[in-house]
Protein backbone atom coordinates (compact mmCIF):
# COMPACT_ATOMS: atom_id res chain seq x y z
CA UNK A 1 0.00 0.00 0.00
CA UNK A 2 1.28 3.32 -0.64
CA UNK A 3 1.49 5.61 2.31
CA UNK A 4 0.26 9.19 2.64
CA UNK A 5 -0.32 11.42 5.24
CA UNK A 6 2.46 13.52 7.97
CA UNK A 7 4.35 16.63 5.76
CA UNK A 8 7.45 17.95 7.20
CA UNK A 9 9.20 21.50 6.07
CA UNK A 10 12.06 22.35 7.50
CA UNK A 11 15.42 24.92 6.39
CA UNK A 12 15.60 26.68 3.41
CA UNK A 13 12.73 25.48 0.79
CA UNK A 14 10.17 27.27 -2.10
CA UNK A 15 7.00 27.75 -0.93
CA UNK A 16 5.51 25.74 -4.11
CA UNK A 17 7.77 22.67 -6.01
CA UNK A 18 9.46 23.95 -9.61
CA UNK A 19 8.81 27.22 -8.81
CA UNK A 20 11.17 30.51 -7.03
CA UNK A 21 13.56 27.89 -6.51
CA UNK A 22 15.89 29.56 -3.58
CA UNK A 23 18.88 31.52 -5.21
CA UNK A 24 22.02 29.37 -4.46
CA UNK A 25 20.49 26.18 -4.55
CA UNK A 26 19.32 23.30 -6.72
CA UNK A 27 16.05 21.79 -6.65
CA UNK A 28 15.95 17.39 -6.48
CA UNK A 29 12.44 15.96 -6.23
CA UNK A 30 13.37 12.54 -4.38
CA UNK A 31 10.15 10.45 -4.87
CA UNK A 32 8.51 7.37 -4.90
CA UNK A 33 6.77 5.58 -7.84
CA UNK A 34 7.63 7.30 -10.44
CA UNK A 35 6.14 10.75 -9.42
CA UNK A 36 2.39 9.76 -8.07
CA UNK A 37 3.97 8.72 -4.71
CA UNK A 38 5.21 9.87 -1.41
CA UNK A 39 7.57 12.78 -1.99
CA UNK A 40 10.32 15.24 -0.31
CA UNK A 41 12.34 17.99 -2.50
CA UNK A 42 15.39 18.99 -1.34
CA UNK A 43 17.22 22.12 -1.57
CA UNK A 44 21.38 21.71 -2.33
CA UNK A 45 24.09 23.73 -2.56
CA UNK A 46 25.40 22.17 -5.70
CA UNK A 47 23.46 19.83 -8.27
CA UNK A 48 23.38 16.73 -7.26
CA UNK A 49 24.72 15.44 -11.07
CA UNK A 50 28.72 17.00 -10.36
CA UNK A 51 29.82 14.35 -9.78
CA UNK A 52 34.19 14.09 -11.08
CA UNK A 53 34.52 10.68 -10.56
CA UNK A 54 32.97 7.24 -11.23
CA UNK A 55 33.35 3.64 -10.72
CA UNK A 56 31.77 0.51 -11.13
CA UNK A 57 28.35 -0.58 -13.06
CA UNK A 58 26.21 1.64 -12.26
CA UNK A 59 26.18 4.76 -14.39
CA UNK A 60 24.50 7.09 -16.62
CA UNK A 61 24.97 4.88 -20.25
CA UNK A 62 24.69 6.22 -24.01
CA UNK A 63 24.23 4.06 -26.81
CA UNK A 64 24.23 4.86 -30.68
CA UNK A 65 21.71 2.05 -31.91
CA UNK A 66 22.17 3.39 -35.70
CA UNK A 67 25.41 1.94 -35.49
CA UNK A 68 24.32 -1.77 -34.37
CA UNK A 69 25.20 -4.58 -36.72
CA UNK A 70 21.71 -5.34 -37.92
CA UNK A 71 22.66 -5.77 -41.69
CA UNK A 72 22.99 -9.40 -43.67
CA UNK A 73 25.66 -9.20 -46.13
CA UNK A 74 23.03 -11.80 -47.91
CA UNK A 75 21.19 -9.05 -49.94
CA UNK A 76 17.57 -11.10 -50.19
CA UNK A 77 17.76 -11.89 -46.15
CA UNK A 78 16.48 -8.31 -45.76
CA UNK A 79 13.29 -9.26 -45.25
CA UNK A 80 14.39 -12.07 -42.34
CA UNK A 81 13.15 -10.21 -39.24
CA UNK A 82 13.84 -12.62 -36.68
CA UNK A 83 17.57 -11.93 -37.56
CA UNK A 84 17.65 -8.40 -38.36
CA UNK A 85 16.54 -7.10 -34.58
CA UNK A 86 18.91 -7.21 -31.55
CA UNK A 87 17.90 -7.60 -27.72
CA UNK A 88 19.67 -3.94 -26.31
CA UNK A 89 17.83 -3.86 -22.84
CA UNK A 90 15.98 -6.47 -20.99
CA UNK A 91 14.87 -7.73 -17.49
CA UNK A 92 12.22 -10.62 -16.57
CA UNK A 93 9.06 -7.64 -17.59
CA UNK A 94 10.29 -5.97 -20.92
CA UNK A 95 12.38 -6.20 -23.70
CA UNK A 96 14.10 -3.06 -25.95
CA UNK A 97 15.00 -4.69 -29.28
CA UNK A 98 15.82 -2.59 -32.44
CA UNK A 99 15.15 -4.06 -35.70
CA UNK A 100 15.59 -3.19 -39.53
CA UNK A 101 13.76 -4.58 -42.16
CA UNK A 102 14.71 -4.10 -46.52
CA UNK A 103 12.89 -6.63 -47.78
CA UNK A 104 8.83 -7.99 -47.01
CA UNK A 105 9.61 -11.35 -44.45
CA UNK A 106 9.52 -14.43 -46.78
CA UNK A 107 7.52 -15.64 -43.14
CA UNK A 108 4.89 -14.80 -41.09
CA UNK A 109 5.75 -14.46 -36.73
CA UNK A 110 3.22 -15.08 -33.79
CA UNK A 111 5.20 -14.19 -30.39
CA UNK A 112 3.84 -15.95 -27.62
CA UNK A 113 5.99 -14.63 -25.27
CA UNK A 114 5.16 -11.11 -25.00
CA UNK A 115 2.81 -7.98 -26.83
CA UNK A 116 4.77 -5.88 -28.82
CA UNK A 117 4.98 -2.15 -29.50
CA UNK A 118 6.65 -1.44 -32.72
CA UNK A 119 7.96 2.23 -33.04
CA UNK A 120 8.81 3.43 -36.56
CA UNK A 121 11.94 5.09 -36.39
CA UNK A 122 11.78 5.36 -40.38
CA UNK A 123 10.38 3.95 -43.16
CA UNK A 124 7.11 2.55 -44.70
CA UNK A 125 5.37 0.23 -45.28
CA UNK A 126 2.34 -2.20 -44.21
CA UNK A 127 1.56 -4.42 -41.56
CA UNK A 128 -0.71 -7.92 -42.40
CA UNK A 129 -2.04 -9.67 -39.32
CA UNK A 130 -4.55 -12.19 -37.96
CA UNK A 131 -6.76 -9.15 -38.03
CA UNK A 132 -5.92 -7.82 -41.11
CA UNK A 133 -3.70 -5.00 -42.93
CA UNK A 134 -2.79 -1.57 -41.29
CA UNK A 135 -0.40 0.17 -43.27
CA UNK A 136 2.39 2.34 -41.22
CA UNK A 137 4.82 4.93 -41.96
CA UNK A 138 7.72 6.89 -39.36
CA UNK A 139 5.97 8.36 -36.35
CA UNK A 140 3.75 5.37 -36.44
CA UNK A 141 3.40 3.38 -32.85
CA UNK A 142 1.94 -0.74 -33.80
CA UNK A 143 0.66 -2.49 -30.79
CA UNK A 144 0.48 -5.85 -31.90
CA UNK A 145 -0.78 -8.51 -28.77
CA UNK A 146 0.89 -11.82 -27.43
CA UNK A 147 -0.62 -14.48 -29.79
CA UNK A 148 -1.27 -12.21 -32.96
CA UNK A 149 0.32 -13.76 -36.46
CA UNK A 150 1.78 -10.98 -38.53
CA UNK A 151 4.18 -10.14 -41.17
CA UNK A 152 5.99 -6.86 -42.02
CA UNK A 153 6.22 -5.61 -45.66
CA UNK A 154 8.43 -2.82 -45.90
CA UNK A 155 7.71 -0.16 -49.13
CA UNK A 156 10.73 2.02 -48.03
CA UNK A 157 13.74 0.43 -45.48
CA UNK A 158 12.12 0.12 -42.13
CA UNK A 159 13.95 0.87 -38.50
CA UNK A 160 12.05 -0.04 -35.63
CA UNK A 161 12.48 -0.06 -32.18
CA UNK A 162 10.40 -2.91 -30.39
CA UNK A 163 9.57 -3.31 -26.75
CA UNK A 164 8.66 -6.99 -25.90
CA UNK A 165 6.29 -6.94 -22.30
CA UNK A 166 5.69 -10.08 -20.71
CA UNK A 167 2.14 -8.54 -19.90
CA UNK A 168 -0.33 -6.76 -21.56
CA UNK A 169 0.12 -3.64 -23.09
CA UNK A 170 -2.90 -1.55 -21.83
CA UNK A 171 -3.23 2.23 -21.65
CA UNK A 172 -2.69 4.72 -18.51
CA UNK A 173 -5.47 6.21 -16.50
CA UNK A 174 -5.97 9.62 -17.10
CA UNK A 175 -7.81 11.27 -13.89
CA UNK A 176 -9.47 14.12 -13.31
CA UNK A 177 -8.18 14.87 -17.79
CA UNK A 178 -10.95 12.24 -18.68
CA UNK A 179 -10.21 9.47 -21.08
CA UNK A 180 -9.99 11.79 -24.01
CA UNK A 181 -6.73 13.20 -22.93
CA UNK A 182 -3.42 12.97 -24.83
CA UNK A 183 -5.00 11.23 -27.20
CA UNK A 184 -8.83 10.13 -27.80
CA UNK A 185 -9.44 6.54 -28.06
CA UNK A 186 -10.97 6.99 -31.45
CA UNK A 187 -7.51 7.64 -33.13
CA UNK A 188 -6.33 4.17 -32.25
CA UNK A 189 -6.61 3.31 -35.59
CA UNK A 190 -7.52 -1.00 -35.81
CA UNK A 191 -7.22 -3.25 -39.08
CA UNK A 192 -10.12 -4.62 -41.19
CA UNK A 193 -9.67 -7.97 -43.02
CA UNK A 194 -8.60 -8.08 -46.28
CA UNK A 195 -6.82 -10.31 -49.00
CA UNK A 196 -3.26 -10.85 -47.63
CA UNK A 197 0.16 -11.15 -49.89
CA UNK A 198 1.25 -13.92 -50.10
CA UNK A 199 5.21 -14.29 -49.47
CA UNK A 200 7.62 -15.42 -52.53
CA UNK A 201 8.68 -18.43 -50.49
CA UNK A 202 5.15 -19.90 -50.11
CA UNK A 203 4.95 -19.34 -54.28
CA UNK A 204 8.00 -21.75 -54.17
CA UNK A 205 7.45 -24.21 -51.97
CA UNK A 206 3.37 -23.97 -51.69
CA UNK A 207 3.61 -23.91 -47.88
CA UNK A 208 3.03 -21.44 -45.43
CA UNK A 209 5.39 -20.27 -42.54
CA UNK A 210 4.89 -19.55 -38.82
CA UNK A 211 7.45 -18.89 -36.58
CA UNK A 212 6.44 -18.96 -32.88
CA UNK A 213 8.37 -17.91 -30.50
CA UNK A 214 7.91 -19.50 -26.94
CA UNK A 215 10.22 -19.37 -24.18
CA UNK A 216 12.64 -17.56 -26.07
CA UNK A 217 13.00 -20.31 -28.73
CA UNK A 218 11.67 -20.51 -31.97
CA UNK A 219 9.45 -23.23 -33.80
CA UNK A 220 7.95 -23.22 -37.01
CA UNK A 221 4.93 -24.71 -38.19
CA UNK A 222 3.56 -25.04 -42.24
CA UNK A 223 0.37 -24.31 -43.42
CA UNK A 224 -1.05 -25.49 -46.96
CA UNK A 225 -2.87 -21.99 -47.48
CA UNK A 226 -1.83 -18.45 -45.99
CA UNK A 227 -2.71 -18.44 -42.38
CA UNK A 228 -4.00 -15.05 -42.38
CA UNK A 229 -7.72 -16.25 -43.46
CA UNK A 230 -9.83 -14.54 -41.36
CA UNK A 231 -12.68 -12.72 -42.98
CA UNK A 232 -13.96 -10.96 -39.79
CA UNK A 233 -13.54 -10.34 -36.18
CA UNK A 234 -15.34 -8.87 -33.22
CA UNK A 235 -14.36 -7.69 -29.62
CA UNK A 236 -12.03 -5.63 -27.71
CA UNK A 237 -8.71 -7.58 -28.47
CA UNK A 238 -6.66 -6.33 -31.88
CA UNK A 239 -4.06 -4.59 -33.13
CA UNK A 240 -3.32 -0.36 -32.65
CA UNK A 241 -1.88 1.94 -35.19
CA UNK A 242 -1.28 5.38 -32.86
CA UNK A 243 0.47 8.17 -34.64
CA UNK A 244 2.32 10.71 -32.43
CA UNK A 245 0.43 13.23 -34.33
CA UNK A 246 -2.27 12.43 -33.11
CA UNK A 247 -1.13 12.56 -29.31
CA UNK A 248 -1.78 15.97 -27.37
CA UNK A 249 0.36 16.58 -24.86
CA UNK A 250 -1.08 18.70 -21.87
CA UNK A 251 1.20 21.62 -20.35
CA UNK A 252 1.25 24.22 -17.91
CA UNK A 253 2.68 27.67 -18.61
CA UNK A 254 3.13 27.88 -14.64
CA UNK A 255 3.95 24.84 -13.48
CA UNK A 256 6.96 21.81 -15.15
CA UNK A 257 4.71 18.61 -15.23
CA UNK A 258 6.89 15.30 -14.69
CA UNK A 259 7.39 13.15 -17.30
CA UNK A 260 4.42 10.49 -16.30
CA UNK A 261 2.10 13.23 -17.37
CA UNK A 262 3.48 12.00 -20.51
CA UNK A 263 2.41 8.58 -20.23
CA UNK A 264 1.14 6.74 -23.54
CA UNK A 265 1.09 2.85 -22.79
CA UNK A 266 1.48 0.88 -19.48
CA UNK A 267 2.28 -2.24 -18.67
CA UNK A 268 2.86 -4.98 -15.80
CA UNK A 269 6.70 -3.59 -14.02
CA UNK A 270 6.88 -0.70 -16.79
CA UNK A 271 5.44 2.75 -18.59
CA UNK A 272 6.04 4.46 -22.25
CA UNK A 273 6.06 7.70 -22.27
CA UNK A 274 6.23 9.70 -25.14
CA UNK A 275 7.96 13.30 -25.52
CA UNK A 276 6.55 15.77 -28.65
CA UNK A 277 6.68 19.20 -29.33
CA UNK A 278 5.46 21.73 -26.75
CA UNK A 279 4.89 24.67 -24.43
CA UNK A 280 7.57 25.75 -21.71
CA UNK A 281 6.68 27.44 -18.98
CA UNK A 282 6.35 30.79 -19.84
CA UNK A 283 3.88 31.65 -17.75
CA UNK A 284 6.05 32.71 -15.02
CA UNK A 285 9.64 33.86 -14.75
CA UNK A 286 10.25 31.45 -11.95
CA UNK A 287 8.98 28.48 -13.39
CA UNK A 288 11.22 25.57 -13.98
CA UNK A 289 11.48 25.34 -17.63
CA UNK A 290 13.59 22.31 -17.83
CA UNK A 291 13.07 19.15 -15.90
CA UNK A 292 13.83 18.88 -11.93
CA UNK A 293 16.75 16.99 -10.73
CA UNK A 294 15.45 14.03 -9.67
CA UNK A 295 16.52 10.41 -7.86
CA UNK A 296 15.92 6.95 -10.01
CA UNK A 297 14.01 5.15 -6.75
CA UNK A 298 11.50 2.65 -8.05
CA UNK A 299 12.28 3.03 -11.98
CA UNK A 300 15.31 2.67 -14.23
CA UNK A 301 14.66 5.72 -17.07
CA UNK A 302 15.72 5.03 -20.85
CA UNK A 303 14.85 7.19 -23.43
CA UNK A 304 14.69 7.04 -26.98
CA UNK A 305 15.42 9.68 -29.51
CA UNK A 306 13.72 10.07 -32.53
CA UNK A 307 13.39 13.33 -33.99
CA UNK A 308 14.38 17.02 -33.27
CA UNK A 309 16.35 19.22 -31.22
CA UNK A 310 16.59 17.33 -27.40
CA UNK A 311 16.69 20.76 -25.14
CA UNK A 312 17.40 18.68 -21.68
CA UNK A 313 20.87 17.18 -23.32
CA UNK A 314 23.31 18.39 -25.27
CA UNK A 315 25.35 16.28 -28.23
CA UNK A 316 22.16 14.08 -28.44
CA UNK A 317 21.38 12.76 -32.10
CA UNK A 318 18.14 10.73 -33.43
CA UNK A 319 18.66 7.20 -32.80
CA UNK A 320 20.65 7.05 -29.50
CA UNK A 321 19.58 5.74 -26.46
CA UNK A 322 19.98 6.96 -22.60
CA UNK A 323 19.58 4.94 -19.67
CA UNK A 324 19.51 6.35 -16.57
CA UNK A 325 19.49 3.31 -14.05
CA UNK A 326 17.69 3.38 -10.43
CA UNK A 327 20.16 4.66 -7.87
CA UNK A 328 21.72 7.66 -9.42
CA UNK A 329 20.38 11.15 -9.80
CA UNK A 330 20.17 13.13 -13.33
CA UNK A 331 18.80 16.02 -14.41
CA UNK A 332 19.63 18.08 -17.01
CA UNK A 333 22.99 19.21 -18.50
CA UNK A 334 24.53 22.69 -17.88
CA UNK A 335 24.56 23.83 -21.71
CA UNK A 336 20.57 22.59 -21.28
CA UNK A 337 19.56 24.89 -18.36
CA UNK A 338 21.54 27.65 -19.83
CA UNK A 339 19.71 27.74 -23.21
CA UNK A 340 16.47 27.17 -21.58
CA UNK A 341 15.88 30.83 -20.49
CA UNK A 342 15.54 31.79 -23.88
CA UNK A 343 13.55 29.02 -25.58
CA UNK A 344 9.93 29.16 -25.56
CA UNK A 345 9.06 25.86 -27.10
CA UNK A 346 10.55 22.03 -27.18
CA UNK A 347 11.38 20.83 -30.62
CA UNK A 348 11.78 16.73 -30.34
CA UNK A 349 10.08 13.11 -30.44
CA UNK A 350 11.47 10.89 -27.95
CA UNK A 351 9.81 7.69 -26.76
CA UNK A 352 10.67 7.01 -22.37
CA UNK A 353 10.63 3.51 -21.61
CA UNK A 354 10.81 3.39 -17.38
CA UNK A 355 11.17 0.25 -15.53
CA UNK A 356 10.53 -0.68 -11.86
CA UNK A 357 12.91 -3.94 -12.25
CA UNK A 358 16.25 -3.29 -13.04
CA UNK A 359 17.59 -3.15 -16.74
CA UNK A 360 20.56 -5.14 -18.15
CA UNK A 361 22.35 -3.90 -21.03
CA UNK A 362 22.98 -6.61 -23.44
CA UNK A 363 26.59 -6.87 -25.08
CA UNK A 364 25.66 -6.02 -28.18
CA UNK A 365 24.34 -2.71 -26.33
CA UNK A 366 27.51 -1.62 -24.80
CA UNK A 367 29.33 -2.71 -28.40
CA UNK A 368 27.75 0.65 -29.19
CA UNK A 369 28.51 2.92 -25.69
CA UNK A 370 29.67 5.72 -25.83
CA UNK A 371 32.44 5.72 -23.35
CA UNK A 372 32.47 8.93 -21.61
CA UNK A 373 28.78 9.68 -21.65
CA UNK A 374 28.56 9.75 -17.88
CA UNK A 375 31.15 12.86 -18.13
CA UNK A 376 28.22 15.15 -19.74
CA UNK A 377 27.12 16.38 -16.45
CA UNK A 378 30.43 17.61 -15.31
CA UNK A 379 31.92 21.29 -15.48
CA UNK A 380 34.85 21.92 -17.88
CA UNK A 381 36.94 22.68 -14.64
CA UNK A 382 35.69 19.10 -13.27
CA UNK A 383 36.25 17.52 -16.96
CA UNK A 384 39.74 18.59 -16.57
CA UNK A 385 40.65 17.37 -13.55
CA UNK A 386 39.06 14.08 -14.52
CA UNK A 387 41.24 13.41 -17.18
CA UNK A 388 44.34 14.90 -14.81
CA UNK A 389 43.43 11.97 -12.29
CA UNK A 390 43.57 9.41 -15.02
CA UNK A 391 46.39 10.52 -16.46
CA UNK A 392 48.37 10.55 -13.10
CA UNK A 393 46.43 6.90 -12.22
CA UNK A 394 48.05 5.76 -15.05
CA UNK A 395 51.42 6.75 -14.84
CA UNK A 396 51.31 5.77 -11.23
CA UNK A 397 50.19 2.21 -12.51
CA UNK A 398 52.83 2.12 -15.27
CA UNK A 399 55.63 3.27 -12.84
CA UNK A 400 54.41 0.28 -10.31
CA UNK A 401 54.82 -1.90 -13.51
CA UNK A 402 58.57 -1.08 -13.82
Amino acid sequence: ARMQGMYWSRGTVTRQAHVDIPDGTVEEEYGRYGFSGRVAHLYRSHPPVNWTRMEGPLKPRCFLLDRLPLDHAEPDQGGDWLQRRVVVLHNGDVRMLRGRLTAPMPYFFRNADADEILFVHDGAGRIETDFGPLDYRRSHYLVVPRGTVYRLLPTEPTELLVVESMGEVGLPERGLMGRHALFDPNVIDVPTPAAPTDPASAAESGEWEVRIQRAGQLSSVWYPYNPLDVVGWRGDLTVWRLHVDDIRPVLSERYHLPPSAHATFVGPGWVLCTFLPRGLETGDPGALRVPFYHSNIDYDEVIFYHDGDFFSREGIEPGMVTFHPQGIHHGPQPGAVAAAGSKTRTNEVAVMLDTIRPLVATDAAMSVQVDDYWKSWMTPASAASDSASSRSASADAAAAAR
